[in-house]
């Protein structure tokens, strides 16, 4: 073959090569890609957020995290606690009180963990509570613990950016001031 037509072609191979990589980049970079033809001054449809839109999946604010994360450690917190009291209590109410916080923070732990995984964020796993004091350090915790909680729930609920993560919040709102008037009544029975 002759020395200019292989330099000829190795000049078009390249060519072609450097475009498609441009081609490439550019849409990488999230350019519209080069057009050709007879639709070039078309205009492209191209989709933009709406002002005020709510974050993509697996896009939280940090209090989002922040709240996902709080929740998470403290459900199952009040699990592993619930189940404690249920069988170290000494009062009757104090047992009802934890298989009720077992039950219950169960329940909300697994709505949460399947939002969480819907929505890209890994949750922390259970650590052990420790060891069994007395009914009425159970109570006493339960009573602040719930009183944190509420006030965290609130905050989601209404300042939340995530619209499933703001009704899983407002639905836990209902369940915490619940658990924390049961808690102060229980409370007032241990001495």
């Amino acid at each position: 073959m002759n020395k200019n037509l292989i330099l000829s072609r190795i000049a078009i191979l390249a060519v072609t090569i450097g475009s498609l990589c441009l081609a490439n980049n550019s849409s990488a970079l999230g350019y519209p890609p080069l057009r050709t033809g007879a639709n070039q001054d078309a205009p492209k449809a191209t989709a933009s957020p709406a002002k005020g839109a709510t974050p993509a999946k697996g896009n939280h604010s940090a209090a989002d995290k922040t709240f996902m994360m709080n929740a998470a450690k403290g459900g199952m917190m009040e699990v592993e606690l619930g189940k404690m009291a249920a069988q170290n209590a000494q009062s009757a109410d104090v047992k009802k009180f934890g298989n009720r916080m077992a039950t219950d923070h169960s329940k909300a732990n697994n709505e949460l963990m399947a939002l969480a995984k819907e929505e890209g964020v890994t949750l922390p796993a259970a650590k052990s509570p420790g060891k069994w004091k007395s009914d009425k350090d159970y109570m006493d915790m339960m009573v602040k613990d719930h009183e944190k909680d509420l006030a965290e729930f609130q905050k989601e609920a209404q300042r939340g950016t995530d619209p499933d993560l703001k009704a899983f919040a407002a639905k836990g709102v209902k369940m915490v001031n619940t658990h924390l008037k049961l808690a102060q009544e229980t409370q007032g029975k241990v001495k």
